[in-house]
This record gives C-alpha cells, structure tokens and sequence, in this order.
C-alpha cells in the first residue's frame, strides 16, 4: 500500500514513511493510492469479532510495511478494557466502543472510555503505539507539533507521554477550552510535554503548525512530526469504529446504517466517508455543526468558505470551534476525481484567506451520502436535558449537536447512529447549566482542576513556536 499526496506533487511513500509527518511536502494531506475493499463475504466474518481483531483486519490492508505480527501485537496491546475502561449505562468494556440504545433505530456510539474521556483516544492510543514502534526500530526521534481546541491535545499527551525518543509541543487557544480540558494538559508535569496557549483562537493555532511544516528545512532539521487529524494515521484508526458501529446494529449485510457526526475539522465524519469508500454500508454521513457552520454552509450550497479568527464564535462545544477544516481536503480530492491540480488551485483560494465554490459538484455530493445541520447553544441545552428526561442518559454539548441534527434526517427502518465525542464531565459547566447537577467522573480525576499548572503563553506567531522548539530540542 502506498501512499500519495491530495496536491500531487510529493513522493510515493509507506505507511511507515508518512506515520511521523503529518503534512505532505507540497503542504496537500496522504491518502492511499486507493481505498481497499471489504466484501459482503468479509463484513459477514467481521460479526462477532473483538475490536482488537477487528481493528486488525482492517488496519493490515492500509499497513504492509510493518510485519503481521508486530502490527497485530500493537493493536492488541492497545485496544483492551484496562486502557478503554472507564463505561456507565451498564456497558462491558471489553466492548471498547459500546453501543447504547435510546430507541428502535436510534443509538449512540461511546466513543469516550479512553484515559481523556474523548474519541480522539480511540486513534491516538494507537498512535502512540505505532510512533514508539517505528523509533525505536529506526533510531530515531520526533519532535510532535500539534494544534488543539481542547480533546486532540490532551489525548495526545496522554498518549505521548513518557515515551522514548517523542517531545510533544502543543498549541491550544489561550482561555478557550473548558476547565477540565486545560486541566487535563496544563496539569501534566512529564519533561517531554509542552503546552502553549495561543493569544487567538483554534484557527490561529492551525495555522501556526500549518506554517512551521511548510517551513521545510526547519521541519527537516528539527524533525517535526504531526498527530493531529492531518496525521493518516489518525483517519485509518478511526475508520474501525464506523465499521464495529455498523455490525453491532445489523443482522445482515444488506441492511444500511446512517451515522451523525459532530464536526469542526473534518477528520471523525472523513473517517466516515473512507469506511463507505471501502464498502460499508452507509447510507448517510450527517455532519452536525454547531454555530461555526462552516461545512454545513457548503454541504447545503456548495460554497466553502472559512470565517477566520475573528469570526469564529466562542460555545458552549468548544472542540468545535474551527472555521478551517483541515481535513476537508481528502474529501474534496476524491469529489474532484482525485484530481490534484484541482486541489491545489482550490487550497491555492483558502490559503490567502479566501474562499471557493464548486456548487456544479452538488448532485456529486448526495451520491457520497452527505447530508448536514447546525446546532446553537439553547439547541444543545434543550438537547441535553430531553435525553436525559426521555432515557435517563446524560450527554455533552459536542454530541448534543450531533443527536439534534440526526434528528432532523432520522428515518424508521435505517438505524442512526450517534457518535458520541466525549464524556460530561470534560464541559461541567454547561451540563451544570443545562441540568442543574455535576456530571458524573472518573474518581482519579476528582480535583483535577486544582493541580498546579505548566504552560507557556505565546502570541500567534509561527517564528515564536519555532524559537521555543529550537531552544528545547
């Protein structure tokens, strides 16, 4: 399996080549030279599998250059019940991604019993994994740049942590993240972890890392990896849930499945969109936005065009708060017909600010499946308090946008299935708000908002990341 860029103009590499660096040369995103494909003959093998062993038939098809054995103890010392532990409403861990029923034809996917309380675990436990495998079989180190708006960051961290040969330096909007996100981060103390809070918002933290790996001597010199949702790595994990989602609400393969989607960078619903790519019955991907509507204006128009800092709005989902998906690309190239120079001309547009319109693709669109919705915060407050009034569950703001926009495109004979983003307690103050109470939490991490906090505050200059790297490397 090889790989290749959405610009069309970096090498072909491995899977092994492209794991630790995020960002392609030409500054396009590594997708695979094509998508492989699961019969009705494999999803029927697939039912009753583990997720580890799940997660190991399909991962093996995009990964050939690690050997089957090393891969599959790599997955499996991943994906178990002591690392994915943390289940309520009577779920079994050992399902490492349980499915919870609120109705006939009507789910939520638990995405959120990692070591963070967020989806972004389910990848990037992995991720750590493959990253320690790889430098240590090779010698050598990487120095991870990353963006966050609250959940990629510390699952990285958490992830990375007092590993051999990985320095972690994450950027984070300055007083943007709820409470117990920067908690999470700010209270690591481990030397190879470096929090920097970015004076603007997640866009502006973006573009920072986006500009440091464009830099590509100072990429090379200084070995700048990646593990945001730019990293393949991350979108071929996440791939695994769709297809554990689809077989645990089926019978038979001829049955069709939709799944809603919360989203800001593109990446969870993109993970979506490959799964279908590959053969699972998907019939649609509901991509939920909450007021930074970005991708539901260009589902519904065609247009895509990103609001920049100052006009990205502050909520109540705050992991959601981005105007520039940097994952849409992936999407876009194989809507384009793969069509690289297309890419590039349309990234070309964005990249100085601006926007673009491919509205002649619509029909083109329906046939991927994609429908899309926003949400507002009264919208995430009333859904809150009727899930928890109609079926005694207790969801965050993030999957309070997905399950008020899955609404709006459920049907009675095709399950829909909720991704749940992460747990409660990661936005207190809003379930307060919306529920009067505290939601429930981890005992290890009662108290975690009062330890003692290590970070750097930095303005939004790329040269000033660049400088903090270099003096720590």
């Amino acid at each position: 399996m090889k790989y290749i860029s959405t610009r069309g103009q970096s090498p072909t590499l491995t899977f092994s080549e492209i794991l630790l660096g995020g960002l392609a040369p030409d500054g396009g995103l590594y997708l695979p030279e094509a998508y492989p494909q699961f019969s009705d003959a494999d999803l029927t093998t697939m039912r009753g599998m583990s997720y580890a062993d799940l997660a190991f038939a399909i991962l093996s098809r995009f990964i050939d250059d690690i050997p089957v054995a090393d891969l599959r103890d790599i997955i499996h010392k991943t994906y178990t019940a002591e690392v994915y532990g943390f289940t309520r409403n009577g779920q079994n861990a050992a399902d490492i991604t349980p499915t919870l029923k609120l109705e006939d034809n009507l789910y939520l996917l638990s995405l959120s019993n990692g070591p963070t309380l967020a989806f972004k675990d389910m990848a990037m436990q992995l991720l750590g994994n493959l990253f320690e495998y790889v430098l240590t079989k090779t010698g050598k180190t990487t120095n991870i740049l990353g963006a966050t708006s609250g959940d990629t960051g510390s699952a990285a961290e958490y992830a990375m942590r007092g590993k051999k040969g990985i320095r972690v330096f994450m950027l984070s909007p300055h007083k943007k993240m709820s409470r117990f996100q920067t908690a999470q981060m700010f209270s690591l103390q481990d030397e190879n972890i470096y929090n920097i809070a970015v004076e603007g918002v997640f866009d502006d933290c973006q573009d920072m890392v986006k500009a440091v790996s464009n830099d590509a001597a100072f990429k090379a010199e200084y070995k700048i990896g990646a593990v945001n949702s730019i990293n393949w790595g991350r979108i071929v994990a996440q791939v695994v849930y769709y297809f554990k989602g689809y077989l645990a609400v089926t019978q038979n393969n001829s049955q069709k499945v939709s799944f809603a989607v919360p989203s800001g960078n593109f990446g969870n619903v993109c993970a979506g969109h490959i799964a279908r790519m590959m053969g699972l019955p998907i019939d649609k991907l509901v991509v939920a936005t909450n007021e930074n509507d970005v991708l539901d204006e260009f589902f519904k128009t065609g247009v895509y065009r990103p609001r920049g800092s100052a006009n990205t709005y502050h909520t109540s989902s705050p992991s959601m708060d981005i105007s520039k998906a940097s994952n849409f690309e992936r999407f876009v190239f194989d809507l384009v017909g793969k069509d690289s120079a297309k890419v590039r001309e349309l990234w070309a547009s964005v990249d100085n600010g601006g926007a673009f319109d491919i509205k002649h693709l619509m029909p083109k669109l329906a046939d991927y499946g994609f429908v899309s919705g926003s949400s507002s915060h009264a919208n995430r407050m009333s859904t809150i308090r009727e899930t928890q009034k109609k079926y005694g569950v207790v969801i965050d703001t993030h999957t309070a946008d997905g399950l008020k926009v899955a609404l709006e495109y459920a049907k009675k004979n095709i399950p829909m299935v909720v991704l749940e983003t992460a747990l409660p307690a990661k936005f207190e103050d809003a379930i307060v708000e919306a529920l009067g109470h505290v939601p429930e939490r981890p005992a290890s991490l009662n108290g975690i908002e009062d330890l003692p906090q290590r970070f750097t505050v930095m303005k939004a200059d790329a040269g000033e990341i660049k400088d903090l790297i270099a003096k720590n490397v």
